[in-house]
Order: structure tokens, then C-alpha cells, then sequence
């Protein structure tokens, strides 16, 4: 069944037939969460003790900086299996996400930023955890570049995926900056030792977000590799056509 799995992956017509079953549930999933989602965010859930409304941003914010950092290790593995093995589909993969992920990236360090200035005082500091997400943005970016900024497009999905590669390191100091170095971003909140320091009232529409938010995700990145693969085949057909044309005359 394992191997069965792998093959439809890497199977792009297989992997269409699937992702086209997929990609409606996510939707309709997505729009159900975010429905609820947003009134646990605005409504349901209590304003904090110390930030006041500001904590709402949280709601927002929390989910895009995960998403940004699961969709860059999502960037990782397809440019390995790519470089490694060669299969198309994960280049195609990593150029769907690629864009997805930096939009989260960048809402992460928008909403960071408005959050940042009536709690910090301004929008923006060097902190740790600032930078290092704004270095993962520019990853993402820089995998784009790369990608297609070469005549010969092999060789942008080959430069591009090793800088995907290399950008990896990035991630456990996003993740790990505030218990590395003094800054002021507040510390984790939710995976830490000695347990969850965020109430249940503020928790759950927290994780109502980030359903809605990673479904979301995962529907734009499926619908993007659909309509890439639709444009590889148009590609092959266009360039066979002329070939056979000149076939028929020939005959």
C-alpha cells in the first residue's frame, strides 16, 4: 500500500486524479473553519490582560508564521526529492508553494509589525526572530528568482532547489531565536517545556485558525500544481503538433 502511495505521487496524471478529489473538501473545509474561526477570533475569545485588543492579531499572525515555516520544510523536501531523484512533479510542487509561502511569510511580518507598535513601540526592531523570519522571506523569493531567471529551465530548477536547500538551515532559528539569544519577541507560548502558557479560551480559536488557515494552504498550493501540469501538457502538445504536421506533408 506504501509503495502504491509513492507511485500515485510521483505519478503526475495519478497525482492529478487525486488532488482534484482533494482540493474541494479543503475548500469547503476552509471556508467552514474560517466562518467559526473569525467569530471565536472577534467575539468568542477575551481580550488579554496586558496586550487588550491587540491579541487578536494573534489570531492572524501566529497561523501565517507556521504556515511559513511549513511551507518553506514542504519547499525543502520537494527541491531533495527533485534534486535527488529527479521527479518533476516535486519541481512543480515547490514552485506552487513557493509563492504561497511567502505571501504567509510576509502577512507573518505585517502583522508582526502592527502588533509590534502598540506593544514595542514600533514597528520594527532587529530582534531575532524578526530577522530570521525576514531572511526566510527572502528565501522564498530568491527561490523564485532563481527558478526563473535562467534561459535553460533545467538548470533554474536545479539552482533554485539547492538554494531551497540551503535555506532550510534557517528554520530551527526561526523557530529557536528567542531561546537563543535575548529578544524582544515573547518566548513560545504553546510547544515548550513545562506546558502551555496560553488559556483554552484563547487556545481554541487559535487552532480553528490555523485549520482554516493550513486548508487554505494546502487547496491554492493543489490547484496551483493542477494548472501547472495542464500547462505542461499543452506545452508537449504544441511542440508535437508541428512535428506531426510536418509528418503528413511529408508523406
Amino acid at each position: 500500500m506504501a509503495e502504491l502511495n509513492i507511485d500515485m505521487l510521483a505519478n503526475p496524471s495519478q497525482f492529478a486524479r487525486l488532488a482534484r478529489k482533494i482540493a474541494p473538501v479543503c475548500l469547503i473545509g476552509c471556508i467552514m473553519l474560517f466562518g467559526w474561526g473569525l467569530y471565536l477570533a472577534l467575539i468568542g475569545s477575551p481580550a488579554d490582560y496586558q496586550q487588550g485588543e491587540s491579541v487578536r492579531i494573534m489570531y492572524v499572525h501566529v497561523p501565517s508564521a507556521w504556515l511559513a515555516l511549513s511551507g518553506y520544510l514542504g519547499l525543502g523536501l520537494s527541491a531533495l526529492f527533485f534534486i535527488v531523484w529527479k521527479h518533476q512533479l516535486a519541481d512543480i510542487a515547490a514552485q506552487a508553494i513557493m509563492p504561497v509561502g511567502a505571501g504567509f511569510a510576509l502577512i507573518c511580518l505585517i502583522t508582526g509589525s502592527l502588533w509590534g507598535k502598540p506593544i514595542w513601540g514600533t514597528f520594527w526592531v532587529w530582534d531575532a526572530r524578526l530577522t530570521s523570519m525576514l531572511v526566510l522571506f527572502m528565501f522564498f523569493i530568491g527561490y523564485g528568482a532563481l527558478r526563473y531567471g535562467f534561459d535553460n529551465p533545467e538548470k533554474g530548477a536545479r539552482m533554485a532547489s539547492i538554494l531551497a536547500l540551503i535555506g532550510c538551515v534557517n528554520l530551527p532559528i526561526v523557530k529557536f531565536s528567542v531561546d537563543w539569544w535575548h529578544t524582544l519577541h515573547q518566548p513560545a507560548s504553546i510547544i515548550r517545556s513545562g506546558g502551555m502558557a496560553i488559556d483554552s479560551s484563547m487556545l481554541w480559536p487559535l487552532f480553528v485558525m490555523f485549520a482554516a488557515f493550513q486548508l487554505f494552504f494546502i487547496w491554492i498550493v493543489l490547484h496551483r500544481m493542477l494548472w501547472m501540469l495542464a500547462l505542461r501538457r499543452l506545452e508537449r502538445r504544441t511542440q508535437t503538433a508541428p512535428a506531426a504536421t510536418a509528418s503528413f506533408v511529408a508523406d
